[in-house]
């Protein structure tokens, strides 16, 4: 029995890497074969870069840029998910703490406020791939057009912020 001061212990099944996930709407599998395609592509384009430069002192100019690019979309699939598993960086001292309806309060709070976080990162990074559009930028490394990157940060996001209220909702369905 725990403190009345110290945090309630996280159920066996969350600590349990085995258990099985939480349904979606939508699978989480979408979000793991991006991750490994991501993955894939980064060491395929690293390693050849390696290799060309090992064996002809020359190096391909994309790769750098493209990794960049791939690094970013990374990063964003692996939030979707995180967000979706209900992952996300907390401080446990006060989210798994205090009683259930309090810890569900505070789950939902914090999925909503991703959501708006992502909602307005999503609006506001239209505007950029707009400029890049509007204004004809090209990427510096190869020169292709700046919104064929920039165009995944809204996509991203948007996604992100469904997955956080996707997460609110089945917060506000538990028992």
């Amino acid at each position: 029995m725990p403190l009345p001061n110290e945090p309630t212990p996280l159920p066996v099944e969350v600590l349990d890497p085995n258990a099985p996930e939480e349904k979606t709407l939508v699978p989480l599998k979408i979000e793991d074969w991006l991750t490994v395609t991501v993955m894939a592509l980064l060491a395929l384009i690293t390693f050849s870069n390696v290799l060309v430069r090992y064996f002809t002192n020359e190096s391909f100019a994309w790769t750098e840029e493209f990794s960049v690019f791939l690094m970013i979309v990374l990063a964003l699939v692996a939030g979707s998910a995180s967000v979706a598993r209900n992952r996300q960086i907390r401080i446990e001292f006060f989210s798994d703490s205090g009683s259930p309806t309090r810890q569900r309060a505070l789950a939902r709070f914090g999925a909503l406020m991703v959501a708006v976080l992502f909602t307005l990162i999503a609006v506001l990074s239209v505007r950029t791939v707009y400029d890049d559009f509007r204004y004809g930028e090209t990427s510096p490394g190869i020169g292709v057009p700046q919104w064929w990157y920039t165009i995944w940060l809204p996509v991203l996001s948007v996604a992100i912020a469904l997955r956080a209220l996707g997460l609110f909702i089945r917060r506000g369905r538990q028992p």
